[in-house]
């Protein structure tokens, strides 16, 4: 009878333990794998897409430049509000002043009905020479200017250059001006302005022109080619006048010719020529002023018209103040 061989027991359970070994390390790998987080990759954006945002890009730069056009044209719209604005302004400025000339035009309408029909003869001490003079001159025909007093020492004529003057009056200017030097044969000194306050003669620029039969003879030759700018109103003419040639021992008058008068207020140029050729204690005034109005052709525009008769109203008012004489011719 064989004998049983001994069963190793120690190496039977060792391999035992060793293969539970491995099947839990297996196990465990198992689930290991399983709890791995897994990283999500975003796909690239596709084609159609950056199509998209390329639209609108391009549509927003087309809006931004639509804006600055608009922002364009707002401001043009604007500023032609404010020229709009400053031309309503402008026309409103108007409007008041037209309105105040014919206010004017009205409180005056009651001295123009007699413009032409009144004279005043001027009150003015004679000097002696100037008395000796006239006993020359009983003879002479003096029905052109008015019969006003020949009782000054010098005279100073001024002259309305406008283009009406040149136009319709001038060769009656100078022929009513030859006929007022015929009346004065012989005076102290002579003076020929603009109604703007310019020179016949430039090199005698504030100083007296001497009478001489060749400077009368002169003076009516460059009468003739005379030609300088006018503004129609002969204010600024008499009141260059006062200021330059004022004389307390001289006796002097002014003689202004001219046919319109398109100042402001014939009240205002009034009380600025008195201011400056005031009356003294006795009633005299510096200078005396006389004045001749010329006529406009009867086709003429209105405007012309109203000019004209503002002209004789104004030279009536100061030829009153200022012991003169205002002459209207027909």
């Amino acid at each position: 009878m064989k004998k049983r061989r001994n069963t190793d027991l120690f190496s039977l359970s060792f391999l035992d333990i060793i293969t539970c070994g491995f099947g839990a390390i297996i196990l465990l790998l198992v689930i290991t794998k399983t709890g791995i987080p897994t990283t999500v990759i975003e796909p690239a954006p596709d084609m159609q897409t950056d199509g998209l945002v390329r639209d609108l890009q391009n549509r927003l730069f087309e809006i931004r430049g639509e804006t600055t056009l608009f922002n364009r044209e707002l401001k043009d719209k604007q500023e032609q509000i404010s020229s709009w604005t400053e031309r309503i302004a402008r026309l409103k400025r108007d409007k008041n002043s037209t309105k105040n000339k014919l206010d004017n035009l009205q409180d005056e309408s009651s001295v123009q009905s007699s413009i032409t029909n009144q004279f005043e003869t001027a009150k003015q001490m004679l000097t002696k020479e100037m008395r000796r003079l006239l006993a020359k001159l009983k003879n002479a025909d003096t029905s052109l200017v008015g019969g006003i007093p020949v009782d000054s020492e010098y005279i100073i004529f001024i002259v309305d250059t406008s283009g009406s003057m040149i136009n319709a009056n001038w060769e009656k200017m100078i022929k009513q001006l030859t006929t007022t030097l015929d009346v004065y044969p012989n005076v102290k000194g002579l003076q020929i302005m603009s109604d703007m306050g310019g020179y016949l003669f430039s090199q005698y620029r504030g100083k007296w022109i001497p009478d001489t039969p060749r400077r009368r003879r002169s003076i009516i030759k460059n009468l003739r080619a005379w030609n300088t700018f006018s503004n129609s109103s002969p204010v600024e003419g008499i009141t260059h006048a006062i200021r330059i040639f004022y004389d307390p021992n001289k006796k002097i008058s002014i003689y202004v010719f001219g046919d319109e008068f398109t100042g402001k207020s014939i009240r205002y140029a009034s009380k600025t020529i008195d201011k400056l050729n005031p009356k003294d204690s006795n009633g005299n005034v510096k200078i005396r002023i006389h004045g001749v109005g010329f006529p406009i052709p009867e086709n003429a525009p209105e405007h012309f018209q109203i000019t004209n008769q503002r002209f004789a109203t104004l030279m009536r008012e100061i030829s009153q103040n200022n012991a003169g004489t205002f002459i209207g011719l027909n």
